[in-house]
């Protein structure tokens, strides 16, 4: 790992470029991968996410001249999953990190198909992509999510060489389906949780004390999580384009070591809504070379936001380029 990227920034940033609000085409979000794969920050840089259904098209895009220029596949500065206590150190399942591959590209799939779809269009992946992980949604607001989450668990069995992330409304049915993922990780399956931060609508965008307590429940059921949308700046702030007042991800990272501390949702709530970077530093930077508990991470549309902040806020090393 490089100097310029702490251990508790390991694979902090999913690449999500092909979906909104950035929405960029198949072919730049592949190029843009591998150049940050490539880069000097490249163990920031998560797998590169996908719907499920583009596979085949990225799997093409393998072919053309102007990808096979970028570079081969991607190199292995990271493990695939996590292991319930640091940044992806070792899979869902906790059992250590899977052998490198040269020349194949990681990918995580994003669920746009049904989900007795999702395992078959994983499978037939062409055999340059490998796809370290699978994330769904199991319920739409307001829906009991367990019957989607038994479908997705089921594919998380079947398949254990995935890490299964299933995404669940901060809503009704909630804890009852932490507690079923709970069960399910200590049966052995490598499944997960996913929750949505942001989005493109106000009601997307949890508040300060939801985001706490879903963060304290997963704390007390050892339960490692995903967040997705929102998050593309450190600290929490007002966007003044849509109005819509964002979660900072060094915010969560602060607030996600509070928890592992054994503080309570007042306490994780308070740190959350922090707007003044200068005390979560102080919080996070004696932990930065450990590994982060419980949070996997994060998929953003745009990887450079996020590094901008972390160098301007003096958490990488941004000085030189290899």
């Amino acid at each position: 790992m490089s100097t310029q990227v702490p251990r508790f920034l390991a694979g902090l940033v999913d690449d999500a470029a092909v979906f909104p609000p950035g929405s960029a085409s198949l072919p730049d979000a592949l190029a843009a991968h591998r150049r940050h794969r490539a880069s000097w920050y490249a163990d920031l840089v998560g797998p590169l996410l996908v719907p499920a259904s583009a596979l085949p098209d990225l799997a093409r895009l393998l072919d053309t001249p102007e990808q096979t220029a970028t570079g081969g596949g991607d190199h292995e500065s990271r493990s695939a999953g996590v292991d319930g206590t640091g940044s992806r150190p070792a899979g869902v399942d906790g059992t250590g990190s899977r052998p490198a591959t040269t020349g194949r590209l990681d990918v995580g799939v994003i669920g746009n198909v049904p989900l007795d779809r999702l395992g078959t269009a994983c499978a037939a992946a062409d055999p340059r992509l490998r796809v370290r992980q699978v994330e769904a949604a199991v319920a739409r607001r307001g829906e009991d999510p367990l019957p989607g989450l038994a479908e997705l668990t089921a594919l998380a069995a079947g398949h254990p060489d995935l890490d299964v992330y299933a995404e669940i409304p901060l809503a009704w049915g909630l804890m009852n389906a932490l507690d079923r993922l709970a069960e399910q990780r200590s049966a052995g399956v490598r499944i997960a949780a996913k929750f949505r931060t942001g989005g493109l609508a106000a009601e997307l965008f949890p508040t300060p004390g939801e985001l706490a307590t879903v963060v304290c429940a997963c704390r007390d059921r050892k339960l490692p999580f995903k967040l997705t949308a929102g998050l593309h700046h450190a600290t929490r702030h007002l966007d003044p384009e849509t109005g819509f007042t964002h979660h900072g991800f060094v915010n969560v990272l602060a607030a996600v070591g509070a928890a592992a501390e054994g503080a309570g949702v007042k306490a994780v709530t308070e740190v959350l809504t922090r707007t003044d970077p200068r005390p979560l530093l102080q919080q996070v930077e004696p932990g930065r070379d450990e590994a982060r508990p419980l949070w996997v991470g994060f998929g953003s549309c745009s990887v450079q936001e996020p590094l901008t902040d972390l160098i301007r806020l003096g958490l990488v090393d941004g000085g030189w380029t290899r």
